[in-house]
């Protein structure tokens, strides 16, 4: 009876281990789809504006800055319309001269060019520009040398004499064969200014024309068809600069330690610490102060005390002395 009940014992331990082995089975969570984040469009570092999706703003050569004269003997100016930023910036006997970056598009021509400033030091210093320049005082030379700025003077292959020019305002550069002697890794460079849009921006003024006087010379502006346009330019027809914001920034000048030919003091502003902006975008105007850190620091505007961006497209930059006036029109 014993080995009998013994092995009852064990058939109905088989069975149930059976019934759980069968019943026992549990559906598999289903898997989730793998997913992708939409790709960012790449931007250019001079302008904030997207390249089209799959396309990179790497280039193997560096941001190129052409000094360019701005007197009525420069006339025509050629190349503006293919810059991406452009400042313009005070010189001796209180005139001024033009630094024209170029990263996106390489000119075959640009100029007339002529001699860079002290100035130039703090322009190009945030996205390690190389100045395009016809030469220099020694003493601007050696500062731009202990500065760490790199420069390509009128000797270099790539720089030609227009004929029909006055000798002094007859040097052209050929961006295209300078940007091939100065080939670097494809490297995008960091972004001159904190990009926006439109809508990032506070309300403002109207202000669709305005003067800005540096002494001796004033730049008279004026706002069309969603752009600023230069009322006095000196550019070449259809090679003006379109200027989708107009910034205009209040620096120190101060005198450079020498003079040039005309026994005219040469100065040198300023282009780092802080002091007073107005940013001109729409027809309007914003207010504002601005702040950069050091030659190489990124320029941070602020406006209310708030974060002022600066609308994605091209910008013309006024390095005003503090003792130029801007007058808006009606």
């Amino acid at each position: 009876m014993r080995s009998r009940s013994l092995g009852l014992t064990a058939a109905l331990l088989s069975a149930a281990l059976l019934l759980t082995g069968c019943g026992g089975d549990e559906k598999e969570e289903p898997k989730a789809e793998p997913t992708t984040e939409p790709a960012v469009p790449d931007t250019w570092p001079l302008t904030g504006e997207e390249l089209p999706e799959g396309e990179s703003a790497a280039r193997n050569h560096p941001v190129l800055v052409a000094k360019i004269d701005n007197t009525s003997s420069a006339s025509p100016q050629v190349g503006l319309g293919k810059a991406d930023l452009v400042f313009e910036e005070m010189v001796e006997g209180r005139m001024t001269r033009l630094a024209a970056f170029f990263y996106s598009d390489l000119p075959k021509e640009v100029g007339p060019v002529r001699s860079m400033r002290g100035t130039d030091i703090d322009i190009v210093s945030p996205v390690d520009g190389i100045l395009v320049t016809s030469g220099a005082a020694p003493m601007t030379k050696d500062r731009l040398g202990r500065a760490g700025v790199s420069f390509i003077e009128e000797q270099a292959e790539g720089f030609r004499r227009d004929p029909s020019r006055s000798s002094t305002y007859s040097v052209m550069a050929d961006l295209k064969v300078l940007g091939k002697s100065k080939k670097v890794d494809d490297v995008r460079p960091d972004d001159y200014f904190v990009f926006g849009t439109p809508e990032d921006l506070p309300e403002g003024k109207p202000a669709k024309a305005f003067d800005v006087d540096f002494g001796n010379h004033t730049t008279s502006w004026s706002f069309a068809n969603g752009t600023y346009a230069i009322q006095n330019s000196l550019a070449g027809q259809g090679d003006e600069f379109p200027a989708s914001t107009v910034l205009v920034l209040r620096v120190k000048a101060e005198y450079a330690g020498y003079e040039d030919l005309a026994n005219n003091r040469v100065y040198d502003s300023k282009f780092k610490g802080k002091g007073k902006a107005q940013l001109f975008h729409g027809g309007k105007v914003i207010n504002a102060t601005w702040t950069k850190d050091g030659a190489n620091g990124q320029l941070k505007l602020e406006a209310d005390g708030a974060e002022l961006k600066v609308p994605a497209g091209r910008t013309f930059v006024e390095l005003l002395p503090q003792e130029g006036s801007v007058t808006i029109k009606p």
